[in-house]
């Protein structure tokens, strides 16, 4: 247990030091005595890319990558489950990028152990971009620490506490090897959000004692598997709607907003409890709805509301409230726009402050922070803080999955997991779940499911 999760359940961790630790790691990992490799690229060298997961996430991430200014910055190797998916962000990235794609086929790598062939193209200097899913990305990350490759890892980064547990040993041993880790977490790097945690952690609303975090729009939902279609690889293709492969609903797509949530608090939260339910069977092997109550060392709350359906009232926003007002952190993905309010009453006359003005890019802003940090030998490693986020959001699903009352540090010790060797895993492993007589999966059952 690392010195954040030894303390926080005890109530010790002060603001201040929460923020000490979460903010650029650069002082977290005391490095003396310890052989730091040389992890940086010099000057205006070329940086090479290997991408670990062809989807839109992988994809994107690349085209992010490239709008980086400071040097040129090359993809030099692809590896994917599935060469389909792989050919397709190639031939969407060599059209736009020309110039900046260099994956000749001796470098596309298609299996489950394309990423450590991919990986092993780089060298020092060089970022691997690991965008599969929760299921494989701490194998993926320890794999990338251990060659001595820069890391950017897209969340969610762990599906259950064992996994979560294997991400932040590997978090430590990158730290330790002085490795640049970027994380998916890119409302941190977000102007807008920095100004207004920036007055709230300045006592603008005072004593935060209240957050509320919203997730409620359509749902993406499961079909059928066709009739003799490999189970496995079903559920490998559709992530979102199995818990072990993408972490479920509400840490796959809820955990940027319990992220700066407890950014703006200053703290982890220490237990939670929640209530969720499936109104539909497209969801695959998880509720459609969750509703969540964290609870911090201090008695204060965190209400965290995930909600995938259709004809419903949607928001993606986050609000907090203090002793002396509240503040509005986000009204949408795209346009942040907070405010600060002198009361709980978020209307114009009780207005203090707005940002006022467009947010940067924040998907290109973290680019920037990394691959700066790699070319100027600065320290920057998110991987920690993206391990106890992930705790924090796994503490909230298994707590609404169980209907239990869940501790932090009950997650830290659980030997809960959905496979036991997925580093072994090929496409004649049997899936993890079935699905019922009647083509539909199961959903959690609270008071019998076990996630802990």
């Amino acid at each position: 247990m690392n010195a954040l999760n030894s303390n926080v359940s005890s109530g010790r961790k002060t603001r201040r030091d929460f923020l000490k630790f979460s903010g650029s790691l650069a002082a977290a990992s005391a490095l003396a005595g310890v052989n730091v490799s040389r992890c940086y690229a010099a000057g205006g060298s070329t940086i090479k890319l290997a991408l670990v997961g062809c989807g839109g996430r992988g994809t994107g991430a690349v085209a992010d990558a490239f709008s980086a200014k400071g040097g040129p910055v090359k993809l030099y190797a692809m590896a994917d489950l599935f060469k389909n998916r792989m050919q397709n962000s190639f031939n969407h990235l060599k059209k736009a990028f020309k110039d900046k794609v260099d994956v000749p086929p001796e470098r596309q790598f298609v299996g489950f152990d394309g990423y450590k062939k991919a990986i092993d193209c780089l060298g020092p200097g060089d970022v691997v971009l690991l965008t599969t899913h929760a299921a494989f990305r701490p194998l993926q990350f320890e794999y990338a620490v251990k060659k001595g490759v820069n890391v950017f890892a897209e969340k969610s980064f762990a599906a259950d506490a064992p996994a979560v547990r294997r991400w932040l040993k590997a978090a430590e041993l990158a730290e330790q090897k002085n490795l640049k880790v970027g994380v998916g977490f890119m409302w941190r790097h977000s102007a807008a959000r920095q100004e207004v945690v920036r007055r709230i952690h300045g006592g603008a609303i005072g004593d935060v004692h209240t957050m509320r975090i919203y997730r409620v729009h359509g749902p993406v939902h499961c079909p059928r598997r066709p009739e003799g279609y490999n189970e496995l690889v079903f559920q490998l293709q559709h992530p979102n709607s199995f818990t072990w492969v993408s972490s479920g609903f509400f840490i796959d797509w809820h955990c940027h907003n319990i992220d700066v949530a407890c950014w703006v608090k200053g703290a982890w939260p220490v237990s939670a409890q929640g209530f969720g339910g499936r109104c539909y069977e497209q969801a695959g092997s998880q509720f459609d709805h969750y509703t969540v109550e964290y609870t911090f060392a201090d008695g204060t709350k965190l209400l965290a509301f995930s909600r995938h359906m259709n004809g419903c009232w949607n928001t993606y926003s986050d609000y907090a409230h203090g002793s002396k007002g509240s503040a509005v952190i986000m009204t949408s993905l795209g346009r942040p726009e907070p405010k600060i309010y002198k009361s709980h009453n978020m209307v114009a006359k009780e207005l203090v402050w707005e940002y006022g003005k467009p947010d940067c890019n924040p998907y290109h802003a973290e680019w920037q922070v990394l691959l700066d940090a790699i070319r100027q030998g600065k320290r920057h490693n998110e991987a920690r803080r993206a391990g106890e986020a992930d705790v924090a959001a796994l503490m909230g699903r298994m707590a609404t999955h169980t209907g239990q009352y869940i501790t932090w540090d009950q997650v830290l010790k659980s030997d809960f997991q959905f496979i036991e060797d997925i580093d072994n895993m090929t496409f004649d492993t049997p899936a993890p779940i079935h699905e019922g007589p009647d083509g539909i999966y199961p959903a959690p059952q609270p008071g019998v499911t076990k996630e802990v």
